[in-house]
């Protein structure tokens, strides 16, 4: 594409941001399609093994997310501070961004496989796994900590290209890899009766072939705007710091999410193994209403970053209260149909009596969380796109930690409640932290304002930035 049509690209962004934010999202949210069938795919093929697989596979999802979320985290931060660069029109500080998004991700990488092979079976046998499950659990996370580096270097990379608007590249490369995740699944797991170890190993073959495909569009091809010179490179703590500032807060973020499945599956075992089950494989189906609105809001952290770097506050309030309004929508829409569809939806994982029940009560129960998440989310994501990391962070701990895992702790095992009411502590602690995200978002917001001097409309963007390609 000629430099003058992506000229006139960009400026249909500024023009309409609600079809941009469109333009952004959907490629992603097809991608996150095709990554959400692969999971609930994923467990399918698991519970048909037998239901201790099946247990053993949900127990590590909590430890599995602990080690990718500071990746997670740190690659939003990546991706606000190249779009706060690019809509500044600084491309050098935006091109040594993705530089030291990669150094970065390869210490995260040797960082995180060291503390999963070294301590993984004991941070599994702290969640509460039985014994009886344990070496299933531990055959499967072994494998997934063992390719931990082409999933981290992967989440980067798809970072970088959403830092400067392409959501189309990552879409088709992710999907990609999806879909052959899908193919090797029952492969591994039953032409080899490898068993859950066979998802694993599934799992981090196809993220190997997406992290070369990523590497050769990058590096060999130079697909991106952003251009790397590695030989070259310079170490800025500027840099280093401001996507620790934006990034860290989301990693914690993330962690404590993950720290919060894991006390959740504590809650639960008391119950029974089943209960844990069931939880986890619920949680795919929640998938399906969390994929368009992350696709929304990872959109969100490229527009704001931009319209801010350039300081037009006009489209971040039109773009902000677009966004959020459309997620709330969705998670109404979404949380009716899986209301109705509770049972048959759980009937997709197995066909024990015992999970199929409790995770059709789970999907009831935490449907009428869903707008208020959207909410949450999109509040968060946009402060992290302004470059406020840490309200992320605090949100995520009020809601998990604070409010969530206390109330649930507080009903059974002081109160003696049954396992419902953990459903409605997490129910509670998203509509109270969603309230305090709104009321954080509008602060801020009158913060900026004040300080920022509102440009003219001919004066949106710098020239420069007519280079970007935006997923063409």
């Amino acid at each position: 594409m000629n430099p003058e049509s992506k000229s006139s690209r960009l400026q249909n962004f500024i023009d309409n941001p609600r079809k941009a934010l469109w333009t952004l999202s959907v490629p992603m949210m097809f991608g996150m399609m095709v990554q959400t069938v692969y999971m609930i795919v994923d467990m399918i093929f698991v519970g048909k093994i037998n239901a201790a697989s099946l247990t053993a596979l949900a127990f590590n999802m909590p430890l599995v997310f602990l080690g990718l979320g500071l990746i997670f985290g740190l690659g939003s931060g990546v991706t606000a501070v190249i779009a706060q660069f690019i809509g500044a029109g600084d491309k050098r500080s935006a091109d040594n961004s993705a530089e030291h998004a990669v150094v970065l991700g390869v210490v995260c990488a040797i960082f995180i496989t060291f503390v999963g092979l070294r301590w993984g079976e004991q941070m599994l046998v702290l969640l509460g796994v039985p014994e009886t499950i344990l070496p299933l659990a531990w055959n499967y996370f072994k494998v997934m900590a063992s390719g931990y580096i082409f999933v981290v270097l992967s989440i980067f990379f798809r970072s970088i290209l959403s830092g400067e608007g392409d959501m189309k590249t990552p879409m088709v490369i992710q999907g990609s890899g999806t879909i052959l995740n899908i193919i090797l699944d029952p492969i591994f797991i039953f032409v080899f009766h490898m068993g859950v170890k066979g998802a694993a190993i599934a799992t981090i073959m196809s993220q190997a072939v997406v992290c070369l495909i990523y590497i050769y569009l990058l590096f060999v091809k130079e697909h991106a705007y952003i251009r790397f010179a590695m030989k070259d490179f310079h170490f800025s703590q500027t840099i280093l710091a401001k996507i620790f500032k934006i990034g860290l807060p989301a990693s914690f973020s993330m962690i404590i999410m993950s720290l919060g499945g894991g006390a959740f599956n504590r809650i639960l075992v008391s119950f029974s193994s089943d209960a844990v089950a069931a939880y986890q494989a619920a949680a795919r189906i929640d998938h399906i209403f969390l994929m368009p609105v992350i696709s929304i809001t990872t959109g969100l952290v490229t527009l704001v970053g931009m319209f801010y770097g350039a300081k037009r506050m006009n489209l971040l309030r039109n773009i902000i209260f677009y966004g959020m309004s459309r997620s709330a929508l969705i998670g109404i829409s979404l949380g009716t149909i899986f209301f109705i569809f509770a049972q048959p939806l759980m009937g997709m994982f197995t066909d024990d009596t015992s999970i199929l029940s409790l995770g059709a009560q789970y999907l009831r129960y935490i449907v009428f969380a869903y707008p208020f998440i959207a909410i949450g989310m999109t509040s968060g994501r946009v402060l992290q796109g302004l470059g406020f990391g840490m309200p992320l962070l605090i949100l995520t701990f009020l809601r998990v930690l604070a409010i969530s895992v206390s109330l649930a702790y507080l009903f059974v095992f002081i109160m003696g409640k049954s396992i419902e009411w953990v459903w409605i502590a997490m129910i509670i602690s998203v509509i109270l932290s969603s309230g305090v995200s709104i009321i954080w978002l509008r602060f801020k917001l009158g913060i900026i304002e004040r300080k920022v001097e509102v440009k003219q409309p001919e004066a949106i963007v710098p020239e420069m930035i007519s280079s970007i390609p935006f997923g063409e």
